[in-house]
């Protein structure tokens, strides 16, 4: 018994020695890198080069963790989507369960650990770079954080599994904004100062590279949506940073389109007119749908107790799980399936309802209190919305893809106000660098006619709802 004993007591000191070892080695050896380098840099003689590599440095690592995390994030997103659609293969009536149950979960998560992880991320960006000045950027650890990072995946995977029709996009944006903040934060004291407001930007265009493989993307997003100040400001450290996510990206998941290349020749000049037609309805449809999620997210403020908000997240759950058993499962989920099918099918046209339904379900999911993006959702109502109008006017197959890719297009826009951003995009989505003018073209209207209905984009409407909350 005794010899037990003490065999038991020197395993476990051995064990626990063994850790500290381990624990001190790894220590010191970060410490030997860092000093290592650190010598390495005094060692350049030309002080200009030391110091713009001295910055330079944060921007790459920060791109290179933000693509790996994107990837990871993606085969997540994918999982979860997956195991959905097989829940409703297997029994279709599971729906009525696990919708509520996952509605309620992510709901919960968010506003037990992380708030500010809910709805897409890019508002609470867009607030962080406002906030990104000597007298509110303590503020910016509330918005962009380690925290955040770990319950914006979890409760958005959790959220698509029920049904949730949200998109990884917008998470991805604020993942990478915390990831940039957090690398700015653990810098070295003797390093050169870098601005909280330029690496949040940058962090945030490597974040939208990396999700959609869209490096131009990400870089007009972060000039057209986020930024104030002059691009030569940050113009080096914002390419470098997309480049770097994307490659990264590129490195685990492979060279791909996040879509594929949707056949669109042999189209006449007359496919101007149901552009037009199907950009000015979505400019009018999103930005519908954006009063919508607002007016809803407004009188849920009302919901003081958890139990009047687990009611209202169990009936919105019902409802899409009703439209999906009843009607069309196409509805759940980020909708990226809707778009691959009447892009690259044969069955390009939906029902005239579907529109509604793919608008349903984000207005639904996206102001439950999860976390959960719009940007693929937004794609995907603009994409049925083309179908439509391409089958009532009795549209071939490529003039078909036109009219879908615009819709897209418009739709986004009809959202975010970014018509540049939302064309860029697509484009580079689809590889349809011959369809630029009626995607150009598709943004400017959705613009011009989505301002007739509401004055102010989704998210800077609930950027103004996060800086009035932060700023109280």
């Amino acid at each position: 018994m005794q010899t037990f004993f003490w065999s038991k007591f020197l395993a476990d000191l051995a064990i626990r020695t063994s850790k500290k070892i381990y624990f001190c080695t790894m220590r010191s050896l970060f410490i030997l890198i860092r000093r290592s380098i650190k010598r390495s840099f005094d060692n350049i003689h030309n002080e200009k080069l030391k110091h713009n590599l001295l910055q330079a440095v944060p921007f790459w690592i920060g791109s290179f963790i933000t693509g790996v995390f994107a990837v990871f994030y993606a085969q997540l997103f994918q999982w979860g989507e997956n195991l959905m659609h097989a829940m409703m293969n297997w029994h279709s009536w599971v729906i009525f369960i696990v919708a509520p149950m996952a509605f309620v979960a992510s709901w919960w998560l968010v506003k037990r650990f992380a708030p500010y992880a809910k709805g897409s991320g890019i508002p609470q960006v867009m607030a962080a770079v406002e906030l990104a000045n000597p007298r509110e950027h303590h503020k910016i650890s509330l918005l962009l954080s380690i925290k955040i990072i770990l319950f914006k995946v979890i409760s958005s995977i959790i959220l698509v599994i029920g049904g949730g029709a949200v998109g990884r996009e917008g998470p991805t944006i604020q993942i990478a904004g915390s990831v940039f903040r957090k690398v700015n934060e653990y810098l070295p004291d003797w390093w050169p100062k870098i601005s909280k407001k330029n690496m949040i930007m940058t962090g945030a265009a490597a974040g939208l590279s990396a999700a959609f493989n869209t490096p131009l993307g990400g870089i007009v997003f972060a000039v057209e949506e986020l930024s104030k100040t002059h691009i030569n400001y940050f113009k080096t450290a914002l390419f470098t940073a997309v480049i770097i996510a994307g490659l990264t990206a590129q490195t685990f998941a492979g060279s791909y389109l996040y879509l594929g290349y949707p056949k669109t020749s042999d189209i006449s000049m007359m496919i101007i007119f149901p552009v037009i037609l199907t950009s000015a309805v979505s400019g009018i449809f999103a930005s519908q749908l954006s009063r919508i999620m607002i007016g809803i997210s407004n009188w849920k403020k009302r919901l003081k107790t958890d139990r009047s908000n687990i009611i209202f997240l169990v009936i919105s759950a019902l409802i899409i799980a009703s439209l999906a058993y009843f009607v069309n499962q196409e509805i759940l989920g980020s909708g990226k399936g809707i778009m691959e099918r009447v892009l690259f099918t044969d069955n390009k046209n939906e029902a005239w309802y579907m529109p509604f339904f793919r608008m349903i379900g984000p207005a639904l999911a996206f102001t439950s209190g999860g976390a959960g993006g719009i940007f693929a959702p937004a794609l995907a109502a603009g994409a049925s919305l083309g179908s439509v109008i391409s089958g009532w006017i009795n549209l071939s197959p490529h003039e078909t893809n036109v009219v879908i890719l615009t819709g897209m297009v418009a739709f986004l826009t009809g959202i975010t106000r970014a018509p540049f951003t939302s064309s860029i995009i697509v484009l580079e989505m689809t590889d349809r660098h011959s369809l630029i003018f009626y995607l150009m073209l598709a943004g400017m209207v959705s613009s011009l006619i989505s301002v007739l209905v509401s004055k102010h984009s989704l998210y800077d409407q609930l950027k103004v709802l996060y800086l009035d909350e932060l700023r109280k």
